[in-house]
């Protein structure tokens, strides 16, 4: 079987590379980094099973146009793809679906949109209503912040047409948590949980973007988690779309809230999260595409098979990002991290330079991806990645999967000494039984 996966970035990169294990990949347009890459338009091209990573060409209706043609897809038509081609629309399924998710409303007026942010306790969600690459989201505890951001929004200032109606909902607390799910029309699947970190800087700080690392597993999210995920979210929701005529095949990515009263969708995407996609995908073992190409065909076969471990990514950012990033710097260090054990790094924003040389030809240039036995051992092979690679300007965080890697060792260590205590008083049990023996 041949496939060929649409898109350009990290996430195309990473399914070319699982899929790969098992049947020929081309990528198109793909970039300098990514083995396999053609120019060719994906309507030109003979494949058994196209593989669409991007929102912007599912929105567009790519897997529309594909399937008329005869090909089998892996992707929803334009139909479903609404579910992240608009907020409004999406939160009309949720609430239909009956999903728990933030309260929530829909404006193209400002004076609307200021009293509705009036009725809210704070903080503030805004969003834009159609596609933003990810920075269409704001999140502030200033009402004052909220309005000028809508009106910025509203007049096109911000985002264009995609920010003329904006979407406003009441913040919720608690952990983030991205589940991707494999869906054939009716029957889904769930791929392991994963945990992006969206903020530029260390700590959540500074302002959102299209990610800045991941990791999986995520310590929290057990099997209780992720079956009530499905039964609460994803499979009312496929069922809802089902209803309204759509038949989903492809990737449904649930984006939520841990809040105090259960999970809550805060998004929903069509496709592959990116970076989630270059954590859960490498954990995936036997005939990804095989799976793939199941769904596709409305007949999803078998459970998704895991492999043992953890797997972090981290992305290397070019100076300016996620505002106006700086481009046409030489990456250095890619040969030293090559040859890593248990390294992958994915290409993200990457084109050829002088010379026939890699540089930098985007925001986040680099995925810098690691597997290990647990979550610490993956983030310091990320982490002893990336300190090797170099350019003018470089930036990344630190602190990808810290806080989970952290919790793990502390878990570790407390049920290793449970264990000695344990040990200890079985000893001493021991040696009382057979004191009173004598």
């Amino acid at each position: 079987m041949k496939v060929c996966v649409v898109g350009s970035g990290g996430r195309e990169h990473a399914l070319a590379h699982v899929l790969s294990r098992t049947t020929e990949v081309v990528v198109t347009p793909g970039n300098a980094g990514i083995p396999g890459s053609v120019s060719t338009p994906p309507e030109e091209l003979d494949a058994e099973l196209f593989v669409i990573g991007p929102e912007v060409p599912l929105v567009d209706g790519l897997a529309d146009r594909l399937r008329a043609a005869g090909k089998a897809v892996f992707g929803p038509g334009a139909d479903g793809a609404r579910l992240e081609g608009s907020k409004r629309w999406m939160k009309e399924v949720l609430a239909d679906a009956g999903v728990p998710t933030a309260r929530w409303g829909a404006f193209d007026d400002a004076e609307a949109a200021s009293a509705f942010l009036a009725s809210l306790p704070g903080p503030f969600v805004v969003k834009t209503d159609g596609l933003a690459a990810g920075k269409g989201v704001l999140v502030t505890d200033s009402r004052a912040e909220a309005e000028a951001d809508v009106r910025e929004k509203l007049a096109g200032d911000a985002f264009g047409d995609a920010g003329r109606r904006v979407v406003i909902e009441e913040g919720l607390a608690g952990p983030e948590l991205s589940v991707l799910a494999v869906c054939d029309g009716s029957r889904v699947v769930p791929l392991p949980a994963a945990r992006d970190h969206k903020r530029v800087g260390d700590g959540d700080t500074g302002p959102n973007t299209g990610g800045m690392g991941a990791y999986c597993p995520v310590p929290e999210a057990g099997p209780a988690l992720l079956d009530a995920v499905m039964e609460r979210a994803i499979e009312p929701t496929l069922a809802e779309l089902r209803r309204r005529g759509v038949d989903y095949r492809g990737v449904l990515y649930a984006g939520l809230m841990l809040t105090a009263e259960g999970p809550k969708v805060l998004e929903y995407n069509a496709r592959f999260g990116d970076p989630e996609a270059q954590v859960v995908l490498p954990l995936l073992e036997g005939d990804v595409a095989g799976l793939l190409a199941s769904a596709a065909a409305g007949r999803l076969e078998g459970e998704p098979k895991l492999a043992p471990g953890a797997c972090v990514t981290v992305v290397l950012c070019s100076e300016g990002y996620p505002g106006s990033p700086r481009v046409g710097d030489n990456i250095e260090g890619l040969e030293e991290v090559a040859g890593l054990v248990g390294v992958t790094v994915f290409h993200a924003g990457t084109r050829a330079g002088p010379g026939g040389r890699l540089v930098t030809g985007g925001g986040r240039v680099l995925n810098v991806t690691a597997m290990g036995a647990d979550l610490a051992q993956a983030r310091s092979r990320a982490y002893a990645a990336a300190a090797k690679i170099s350019w003018p300007g470089l930036h990344y965080r630190t602190d990808i999967a810290a806080n989970a890697a952290d919790t793990k060792a502390a878990d570790t260590k407390a049920a290793d000494t449970k264990a000695a205590d344990t040990k200890a008083a079985d000893t001493k049990a021991a040696d009382t039984n057979g004191g009173n023996n004598k």
